[in-house]
């Protein structure tokens, strides 16, 4: 166990490296080598990966008790591996599919293919699609800062004092935010101004479709 706690980022880096090359085997074993059956062996094993990342936070988190930033960086990939991970990897193997095609000069897009191809090139449906995921990012982003913030705090009253007074932000201090240590802080604030990011550039696609559809 003690092992478990002293290599814990190592671990998850070489657990992380070895998902994806699960990922990108699948994709070679399925259409360049066109073995199907044994190109499942690589989604069980990416699957079997992010268990065992789930379980190491868990056995870091009841070892230590203190809800520190490797934890938190194993919820977000949990987390962002069963909902935004699972378009990233339609599109990757849509990916894969086109430039092996190529390659072998064999044709592995479907009609259906090339109509989310096309689709994706549609501004309407572009700013559609990041609308969606901005407001699922706000979501996460409010339950998990309600969970930090429930950790630092001891009611939601006095949750609704620091939502209603930000003067605690300018400090840039912990001891005077609803942060239970400086981890928590720094972890909340970094999540904060990415999120600010994220949602002004993905509603930029719905406010400036035509500048974007430039691009």
């Amino acid at each position: 166990m003690n092992v478990l706690i002293e290599y814990q980022w190592e671990i998850f880096i070489i657990a992380e490296v070895l998902s994806i090359a699960c990922l990108l085997l699948f994709g070679f074993f399925r259409y360049f080598l066109e073995k199907r059956q044994l190109s499942m062996f690589f989604i069980v094993g990416f699957l079997a990966l992010l268990v065992l990342e789930a379980l190491l936070g868990l056995l870091v988190y009841r070892q230590t008790g203190e809800f520190s930033t490797f934890l938190l960086v194993i919820i977000i990939f949990v987390i962002y591996a069963c909902t935004f991970g699972i378009f990233d990897f339609i599109r990757l193997d849509r990916w894969m599919r086109q430039k092996i095609g190529k390659l072998r000069k064999v044709e592995l897009l479907t009609e259906k293919d090339y109509n989310m191809i096309e689709r994706n090139k549609n501004p309407k449906y572009i700013a559609k699609k990041y609308r969606m995921s901005a407001t699922i990012h706000l979501l996460v982003f409010a339950i998990g800062q309600f969970i930090l913030w429930s950790i630092g705090t001891n009611s939601v009253e006095e949750m609704m004092q620091y939502v209603t007074d930000l003067s605690w932000i300018e400090t840039g201090e912990a001891a005077t935010s609803p942060y239970a240590n400086e981890t928590m802080y720094y972890i909340g604030m970094l999540w904060g101004l990415i999120f600010v990011l994220d949602f002004v550039y993905s509603m930029s696609y719905t406010i400036f479709p035509s500048q974007k559809k430039n691009q």
